[in-house]
């Protein structure tokens, strides 16, 4: 991986954890949040829309997928904290 290819990767990641502290709480994480969330959630995405033979390419596609795993990643962390 080149620095672009980090870059790229770590905007993904920050983009994707603000817009999943947005729909599931009404807040970011500060950008070091943002991007810890967003790394998790699109590898949980990535899997998930492997299993469902879901193909999103691209940046949007990163992003949505990110974003996906993120918010689900971030329903099970609230529903564990409630218990």
């Amino acid at each position: 991986m080149d620095v672009t290819s980090i870059l790229i990767f770590l905007a993904i990641g920050a983009v994707a954890g603000w817009l999943a502290g947005i729909l599931m709480k009404g807040g970011g994480f500060g950008l070091i949040g943002n991007i810890i969330v967003g790394i998790l959630g699109a590898i949980v995405g990535g899997f998930l829309f492997g299993l469902l033979g879901i193909s999103a390419d691209g940046l949007i596609g990163s992003i949505i997928t990110a974003t996906a795993g993120a918010v689900l990643l971030l329903f099970i962390v609230s529903l564990l904290k409630k218990n």
